[in-house]
């Protein structure tokens, strides 16, 4: 019982994180808050690891914080990990970027999650095609 409430702990933790650290923020049509994306990604999700990721998986990318911060806040080193490999770096190409978050089963479950719902939110045609290649990629045999 106190494993499964330490990660429902673990859970409301990184809800909060995310919604403060994305408070402000809209999502492409400027009305939508941008936190309502990481809640529907959650809600995808199967695991309590997989919809702690899901919650968190754009805060490095999109906010000030950074993996060192999500440590000092309580966040277990995997989730850590797993959300530093679903962050997309400016320096690295987007092969480089799926190759990583395909080595990580944890980051493959989010992100393919992430792009199917970002495919069910009006996407643009240059957006559909960049979603439908990151999934044939990630959902490729190895």
């Amino acid at each position: 019982m106190g494993e499964k409430w330490d990660k429902l702990n673990l859970l409301d933790l990184c809800a909060n994180i995310a919604t403060e650290a994305h408070a402000g923020q809209y999502r492409r049509d400027g009305l939508t808050p941008y936190i309502d994306h990481p809640k529907a990604v959650v809600h995808r999700m199967s695991t309590i690891d997989e919809k702690c990721v899901a919650w968190l998986h754009a805060v490095i990318e999109d906010t000030p914080l950074m993996g060192c911060h999500l440590v000092n806040k309580g966040v277990p080193s995997t989730i850590v990990s797993a959300v530093i490999d679903i962050t997309k770096y400016q320096e690295e190409s987007i092969t480089e970027y799926y190759e990583r978050v395909k080595k990580n089963p944890l980051t493959k479950a989010v992100k393919i999650q992430d792009m199917l719902h970002n495919l069910s939110d009006t996407p643009t045609k240059k957006q559909v095609i960049k979603y439908s290649k990151g999934l044939l990629f990630l959902l490729e045999e190895a």
